[in-house]
């Protein structure tokens, strides 16, 4: 059986627990001794871990609200938007897409986003504007974007503080979060919070012992964004470790229900704006910086004065919906990759290792890579693996190609900035170290003893919810069909009691 969390007080890991962060640590004097009292265990104490880390994502969201100043006007001249880092969709779609008309999303204008996010964007946007006609003197887009940013701040301010929660022994891997440029350029890029924090409280909701809630959860984030529903997938996955598959189907149906649900108002009444959010994903040719992007770069390299001077990713580009599908079954070979490791493995995977995976495989697969896709990624990893060494070198490759998409941007009004060549490279970076991510969390999974969050949690995984216990002997019988022996589970199963040793047979 596995190992479950002591209900006592855990011990807390101190942050130099990481490696990384150890050896920097050697500046100022080192790690804490083992004989030191912990700053944050005296009674009565306000500034403990938990605070600490919150206190630093509202500063990073201040910073961040700040380095967006200069676009807030939406006096965007001389592409201030690109060279000072400050472009957001949100103040650019309150224009684009009507509501400073007053226009309500779905009704009188098609919006390209799923329904949440136009309710949501409708919610702060339609007020916004009766305000300004009784208030012409005010800037109805700086409003706008501020209502934004200070909800959106909310929702991430949210998911660290469930971040915390699930990791009560480990305080420390939400700085991780806390303190990621990421979060500190892109937090209000897009509405891409809403959708992580709903989908982080329905994980929060799934430990403890939630299914059908959770699933609501889910399904309201899906509704906001469709990665979400990613997160049913790594669940299938234990479930059919543990042979408990009702919490699984009462998570998926309630997530379809509640899907459905808040989609059928405009799905009855305003089909083709509905539609317009599949028919645009559906439509979009290769986007910038996407794996089918430096692919097609490659082909006008290698291809230049062939014979019909085309390779297959610009053959690709011409024909849409066949790359439609070819990144589908893309998608789904790697997916099916992530089942035979989490099958096959040791151990079974901590779900959130799981979710890492498929989200990282949807961004490496998928034709659209749009920069604010970055947050579905930081709190996965912040869970999945909270190491500071290889987040920070990812971290830099993502700073480093949304500086190369701006001017990339500037470029395409006319102004060259940098070589097209430099900006396929920022783009393999990023392509390479997500990647990398990919294959450390994977490495993990299948030498568990190299995880440090669960030998903080004496082996268990703090996010298995009511998939927590043994797994069902016909693992046992599949990994031996690979060469592989018992899990650690089921010798310590059969070491207790030999007679379950039939079983496995």
């Amino acid at each position: 059986m596995s190992a479950k969390p002591s209900t006592d007080q855990p011990d807390v890991s101190e942050p130099t627990s990481d490696g990384f962060v150890r050896g920097l640590s050697q500046f100022i004097g080192g790690p804490l001794g083992s004989h030191a009292v912990r700053p944050d265990s005296r009674p009565g104490r306000f500034w403990n871990a938990p605070r600490i880390v919150l206190a630093l994502t509202c500063l990073v969201l201040a910073l961040s609200w700040v380095q967006k100043s200069p676009c807030m006007d939406g006096n965007w001249q001389k592409n201030v938007q690109y060279t000072r880092y400050c472009y957001t969709d949100v103040l650019a779609l309150y224009y684009a897409e009507g509501i400073n008309e007053g226009k309500v999303p779905y009704v009188d204008h098609p919006v390209e986003y799923p329904v949440v996010t136009g309710y949501f964007m409708g919610a702060l946007g339609l007020p916004v504007h009766w305000y300004g006609q009784d208030h012409p003197d005010i800037n109805q887009g700086s409003w706008f974007y501020n209502a934004n940013a200070l909800v959106l701040s909310l929702f991430a301010v949210a998911t660290v503080g469930i971040i915390l929660a699930l990791r009560r022994r480990r305080p420390w891997d939400a700085a991780i979060f806390a303190l990621s440029p990421i979060l500190l350029l892109t937090a209000t890029i897009n509405w891409d919070f809403l959708a992580i924090g709903l989908a982080a409280y329905g994980l929060f909701l799934w430990t403890k012992r939630k299914p059908v809630w959770a699933g609501v959860f889910f399904g309201l984030g899906a509704a906001a964004k469709l990665w979400p529903l990613f997160i049913l997938g790594p669940i299938l996955i234990l479930a059919l470790r543990t042979g408990r598959l009702r919490p699984f189907i009462s998570s998926f149906l309630a997530t379809a229900v509640t899907w459905a649900v808040v989609n059928f108002p405009v799905f009855y009444w305003y089909h083709e704006s509905w539609l317009r959010f599949f028919q645009l994903n559906s439509e979009r040719p290769i986007d910038w910086g996407t794996f089918w992007y430096v692919g097609r770069y490659l082909d006008g390299k290698w291809a230049a004065g062939t014979e019909g001077d085309q390779g297959p990713f610009q053959w690709l580009s011409n024909h849409v919906p066949t790359l439609n599908y070819v990144s589908y079954g893309f998608f789904a070979l790697i997916c099916l990759g992530i089942l035979l490791l989490g099958l096959l493995a040791p151990r079974r995977p901590r779900l959130s290792q799981v979710m890492f995976l498929v989200v990282a495989a949807f961004l490496i697969s998928s034709k659209v890579w749009s920069q604010q896709y970055v947050l579905w990624l930081l709190p996965l990893i912040v869970l999945a693996r909270p190491k500071w060494g290889a987040v920070i070198a990812w971290s830099i490759a993502e700073v480093g190609y949304l500086a190369a998409f701006y001017a990339e941007l500037i470029g395409a009004g006319g102004k060259s900035v940098i070589p097209e060549g430099t900006f396929v490279l920022a783009s393999t970076a990023r392509l390479v170290t997500v990647g990398l991510l990919f294959a450390l969390v994977a490495r993990e999974i299948w030498r568990p003893e190299l995880d440090d969050v669960r030998q903080s949690y004496d082996g268990a995984d703090p996010e298995a919810g009511p998939l927590d216990g043994p797994e069902a002997p016909w693992v046992t019988r599949f990994r031996r069909a690979f060469g592989l022996g018992p899990s650690p589970e089921a010798a310590e199963e059969i070491r207790a009691n030999p007679r379950s040793l039939i079983k496995t047979l």
